[in-house]
């Protein structure tokens, strides 16, 4: 777990720790078992290169939860996220895999954020993020915009 992150430790213009993630079509089974989302565009190639996809796709609700994930760790354990909204600009396409538990090599996306507001609203100390999901190319294939609440070494 990391250290918690106080409104005095933030500053406007301040990047969020990156972390890579990789997205793999067994990855892709488990979220929608998770999620309940069956749709075959996310596992079936068939289905996926009939409506033209070509192949399937990463769930946008997984890319959406990445993003949520470097926002709460970024905060850590006493802050809390207050508002989150997230754009889908482009497909990922997921790591087939080479054997149970080893990926093919392929794409591997990076969560990257910054601090663009910090402010006080009443009592809660507010920081206003963006955030971004970076595929190898370093195109953003989804953004997002949060409103975490931190806590305060002098409230």
């Amino acid at each position: 777990m990391p250290e918690q992150l106080y409104w005095e430790d933030v500053s406007e213009g301040m990047e969020i720790p990156a972390f890579d993630k990789i997205a793999t079509t067994q990855m892709l089974v488990r979220w929608a078992g998770a999620s309940g989302d069956f749709n075959p565009l996310h596992y079936d190639a068939v289905f996926a290169a009939a409506i033209g996809t070509g192949r399937p796709i990463v769930h946008g609700a997984l890319k959406r939860q990445w993003l949520i994930q470097l926002a709460t760790d970024w905060m850590g354990a006493a802050g809390f996220l207050k508002k989150f909204s997230c754009q889908y600009r482009a497909m990922d396409y997921p790591r087939n895999m080479q054997t149970m538990t080893v990926p093919l090599a392929g794409e591997t996306w990076h969560c990257k954020g910054k601090v663009i507001k910090k402010y006080i609203e009443g009592l809660a100390h507010q920081v206003d993020c963006d955030l971004k999901l970076e595929n190898g190319k370093g195109e953003v294939t989804t953004s997002a915009r949060a409103t975490v609440i931190l806590p305060s070494r002098n409230p």
